[in-house]
């Protein structure tokens, strides 16, 4: 019972730690992309990113660079180019850049693995997207886009004709931001609720021999036939839908499969596989349709695979492979420590807090404009039958599946857990 009762504290702190090494990623990420919803309007997203030629994915590669190294925040801001007019590949040239090119992901890749890795991950991400191009120019069906684009509607046309620098310079501007904001969060809380929590609860309760067994080949010969670092490319992915705790957070993971011999081609795919697990399918299939979130599923799964390949033996003939050795990993508490995750975290917290204020003044002037509405309503009979119209269908379209509703169970089940672990470790702290 003991023993349960630490690695259930253990798995709490390790949870809440992943989110808080996290947490100022995600406020930066959804800020973007409540940005690109308000401030840029759809033609102008055309004329930059509208065609997969390489000044637009340039762009899109470049903006991902700048921007959130969460793949949460990353999928609502790729969303957004894609919903503003950005063309299939800029969007996922974007999303793809944003999780594997920024500069704090090669930071913590330095600190958790070696040199290498940190240079696969920059040359490797490249690849990514050029593979994607590739895959998505050559296998692509015109209709399939056309559908999401039609699926993620045309409900910010009458915006199109504001000045965005003067909407980016009013009150009424960031009141939008700010809406947009915790639209975007309420979208994604379950998933990012669950995903640390299941990641904590494997961290502490599942054995490290678990992982290294489902790469086979690992811990054995320093030169791995074919076939096995193809198996351990396979595998990666998987691995990485098993234990998914954002493209930050399976780094420590990664640095105990490099410590227990998996292949170089291995760790990198396990580490370019936060954009192939399920809770991004399902996020992708709410924006998208799953239609076309299971093609981008696809076309990822066979970048990553060839990009991991040819980073192995690429690697292998200039002779950088690294040799795998033993790593400490990183205690639950130390995630918690005085550093700039700290300061980031503060610093986006305080943001968070003006745009509550921001929306606040937002939700008390449309509640104001709305009772004025209601004195005139009876004035146009037809026009509030159509009203009483769009209302029902709009309820009848968000009503929650069983899905969700079953997610949303899960995400309080979850919340539960960490609040309850953390009490246990603080009590068996403080008794200790």
């Amino acid at each position: 019972m003991q023993s349960f009762l630490t690695n259930w504290g253990n798995a709490s702190l390790t949870s809440l730690g992943f989110f808080w090494m996290a947490m100022w990623a995600f406020v930066l990420g959804y800020i973007v992309s409540s940005c690109i919803q308000v401030f840029v309007t759809r033609e102008r997203m055309k004329q930059a990113m509208g065609k997969a030629g390489a000044r637009s994915v340039g762009l899109a590669t470049f903006s991902g660079f700048i921007s959130s190294s969460c793949s949460f925040a990353a999928l609502a801001t790729s969303k957004s180019l894609f919903k503003k007019g950005a063309g299939l590949v800029p969007s996922l040239a974007f999303l793809l850049s944003s999780t594997n090119l920024v500069i704090e992901l090669g930071i913590i890749i330095a600190i958790f693995l070696s040199w290498q890795f940190v240079v696969g991950e920059y040359i490797g991400g490249i690849l990514l997207i050029l593979l994607m191009w590739v895959l998505v120019k050559l296998t692509l069906p015109d209709s399939w886009e056309k559908q999401a684009r039609e699926r993620m509607g045309e409900d910010e046309e009458q915006h199109e004709t504001e000045d965005w620098k003067k909407l980016i310079t009013s009150r009424e501007g960031w009141q939008r931001v700010a809406s947009q904001y915790f639209m975007e969060w309420g979208m994604v809380w379950r998933d990012v609720t669950f995903g640390f929590t299941v990641a904590g609860i494997i961290s502490a309760f599942v054995p490290q021999s678990f992982f290294t067994t489902l790469f086979v080949g690992a811990g054995g010969d320093n030169d791995p036939a074919f076939w096995q670092v193809l198996l351990q490319t396979l595998v990666g992915p998987l691995a990485a839908f098993l234990t998914f705790i954002g493209s930050m957070g399976n780094i420590p993971l990664a640095s105990l499969l490099l410590a227990n011999g998996v292949s170089f081609a291995g760790i990198m795919a396990f580490i370019f596989s936060d954009l192939v697990v399920f809770p991004v399918l399902r996020i992708n299939a709410k924006y998208y349709g799953w239609t076309m979130a299971l093609y981008i599923l696809g076309v990822f799964l066979v970048a990553l695979v060839a990009a991991s390949l040819l980073l192995h033996y690429g690697f292998g003939l200039a002779g950088m492979l690294p040799e795998g050795g033993t790593r400490q990993t990183v205690e639950p508490m130390e995630r918690f420590k005085i550093d700039y995750t700290l300061f980031l975290n503060v610093a986006f917290l305080v943001i968070t807090g003006v745009l509550v204020w921001l929306k606040s003044k937002a939700s008390a002037h449309a509640m104001h404009h709305e009772h004025e509405q209601d004195e005139h309503q009876h004035d146009d009979q037809a026009q509030e039958h159509q009203g009483h119209e769009h209302e029902h269908e709009h309820e009848h379209m968000s009503q929650p599946s069983l899905g969700d509703r079953l997610l949303t169970g899960l995400a309080y089940v979850s919340l539960a857990w960490l609040a309850g672990g953390a009490i246990v470790s603080l009590l068996g702290g403080a008794t200790g």
